[in-house]
């Protein structure tokens, strides 16, 4: 792995690290679409390794912190955990069987609909 690449990975890293203690993404908005563009990964490459990043509590000095300070809601957390874990067995199992092109759009429409609420919604 070249230094560039090295380099390029750790400021994708940092910058999602930083949205997601700030605003509580990361992974999907920012890891994903950061990993296409920039690294010249796969959808499905990017989606995968995005996937492997939650697999380690990367976020765990985050929740701390938000713990402390008194706004996490553990039985709500334990129970999104759960059924995450059956949804990202699903998801992945149905984005395998996309052809490439139609994943992206589901992908950038998703997003779209997303900044359009935020935009534009109350």
């Amino acid at each position: 792995m070249s230094i560039a690449t090295i380099a390029g990975l750790l400021v994708i890293g940092l910058a999602a690290g930083m949205l997601s203690g700030m605003v509580g993404i990361g992974g999907g908005m920012v890891i994903v679409p950061s990993l296409v563009f920039f690294m010249a990964f796969s959808q499905k490459m990017a989606q995968g390794t995005s996937l492997t990043l939650l697999m380690m509590p990367v976020g765990i000095l985050g929740v701390i912190n938000y713990y402390k300070a008194g706004f996490v809601d553990v039985r709500t957390a334990a129970m999104l955990g759960v059924a995450f874990i059956a949804g990202s067995f699903l998801g992945s199992k149905v984005a395998l069987g996309m052809p490439e092109a139609t994943l992206k759009k589901v992908f950038g429409g998703f997003l779209l609909l997303v900044s359009i609420k935020y935009l534009f919604g109350k």
